[in-house]
């Protein structure tokens, strides 16, 4: 059985940037090997060369774009994040839509790269659409729970159900993970529970004064 990814996404906040960014990285490299659980960061760009190179846990970028190499100003391509050490990326993130071109482009691009590609989605019907694109993971978050506290693994625990029920009538391979509120060791045991392959979370590692006890609290019940 393989582990739960606990994949930790810094956005842009001024606590996962730079130092900090590091910090973060290094709690969860040395959360990962006491507990054997797989724990992966996504950083912003700036960050997303050193700790590919500082750690072994993997990394994500937020963000890629499925065109080629080229007269693409302002783009971040495939190539450019495999350069880096990134293990794969984010794709379509609530504060990054894409169009479902651009969503399929980005996962071909990684797939041709064999990148992990991560595809977020906000109900089961997207979820469902995205699987057909057979990404490596399709990520539930309900849109009005990111950052608000309130788990979706308590709040809304029947969309995690019917998610990873469309994902997988589609395409039983792809993996789900939940997002949205994600807080404590509880919720991670619950989505777990549901059927989920894993959590996708922010604030609560990223604004925490001590990550690395945030960590080990949400891998405490797998």
């Amino acid at each position: 059985m393989t582990s739960p990814l606990i994949l930790v996404n810094l956005k842009t906040y001024r606590e996962g940037t730079g130092n900090r960014a590091h910090m973060i990285a290094q709690a969860a490299q040395i959360v990962a090997q006491e507990s054997g659980v797989t724990i992966g960061i996504a950083p912003g760009y700036i960050d997303l060369h050193p700790l590919c190179h500082h750690f072994s846990i993997p990394v994500y970028a937020q963000h890629v774009d499925g065109c080629e190499p080229g007269a693409n100003t302002g783009h971040i391509t495939v190539d450019a994040i495999k350069a880096a050490g990134a293990a794969g990326s984010l794709i379509n993130h609530s504060e990054r839509r894409l169009t479902l071109a651009e969503i399929e482009a980005s996962v071909r691009g990684l797939q041709a790269h064999k990148l992990i590609s991560v595809i977020c989605s906000n109900n089961e019907t997207t979820s469902a659409g995205a699987a057909a694109l057979v990404p490596d993971y399709v990520a539930i978050e309900p849109p009005e729970l990111i950052g608000s506290g309130v788990s979706v693994s308590k709040a809304n625990p029947e969309i995690i159900k019917k998610s990873v029920a469309a994902v997988h009538a589609v395409s039983p391979k792809v993996k789900v993970l939940t997002g949205a509120g994600i807080q404590t060791g509880e919720c991670v045991k619950i989505a777990v529970d549901l059927g989920t392959d894993g959590v996708l979370l922010a604030s609560g590692v990223v604004k925490s004064k001590e990550p690395a006890a945030v960590l080990r609290d949400l891998v405490s019940k797998l």
